[in-house]
């Protein structure tokens, strides 16, 4: 039974926010609609539609620009993220703000987020290391996003990697084949594709500079939206 959340993926069922009927056939609880990004907050920190967010500091939702022209859209909150509970704080979101400006985007003029509103992370010892969220994990935060949209407005969307693509345009993406383009959503709005800033991070020192030209060359396709 799909469920009755904003957005057309299934949620878990299992959690006091999720409107489907519960195993044993108890009534199902109302859909909770949001209001306004503190709402949203405030329901993604009690969320428990899937295992992340028991093991999380926080949730961590968007923040910029309300009806902005772009909204760019990360995998999830990463340690840094998750400690301060703002988007974006630790060095892929330093790198994403030297592109922008590279790029000629006003970032002021946009809004952050992650399709995914907690951190996911294994133990090494004593840090905490990035851990993909699976699928269901995707799918189960999905109506959090869409209802994120609903509240931000943005006229266009850029996905920062395959977690992001998948859960913005409802499928799976090959990033690399489609970095660069714009994706249509079905509620009209454009998709941007590129990579997460962090998997620059992660290219060789010496390579890095070449991996950043391409970078910003894509999010540069997003520039004519602020020549209007």
């Amino acid at each position: 039974m799909p469920c009755g959340r904003t957005g057309s993926t299934p949620c878990s069922g299992r959690s006091r926010w999720c409107p489907r009927p519960v195993p044993d056939g108890r009534p199902a609880p109302a859909p909770v609609r949001v209001a306004s990004l503190a709402e949203l907050k405030a329901a993604t920190m009690a969320c428990r539609e899937c295992p992340i967010g028991e093991f999380a500091t926080q949730s961590v939702t968007g923040e910029g620009k309300l009806k902005p022209k772009l909204m760019l859209v990360g995998e999830q909150p990463g340690d840094k993220e998750d400690l301060e509970g703002h988007p974006f704080v630790g060095p892929a979101g330093k790198l994403l703000a030297r592109a922008l400006e590279a790029a000629g985007i006003p970032q002021a003029q946009t809004f952050v987020s992650n399709a995914v509103k907690h951190f996911k992370f294994e133990l090494r010892g004593k840090r905490r290391i990035h851990k993909s969220p699976a699928v269901r994990e995707i799918a189960a935060c999905h109506h959090w996003l869409e209802d994120e949209i609903a509240l931000v407005q943005p006229k266009a969307l850029v996905a920062l990697g395959s977690t992001a693509a998948r859960s913005l345009l409802g499928r799976p993406v090959p990033v690399m084949a489609e970095r660069g383009h714009w994706l249509p959503r079905p509620d009209g709005r454009e998709v941007l594709v590129t990579l997460h800033p962090s998997a620059l991070l992660r290219v060789d020192p010496e390579s890095r500079d070449a991996a950043f030209h391409p970078f910003v060359a894509d999010l540069r396709q997003a520039k004519r939206l602020f020549r209007r």
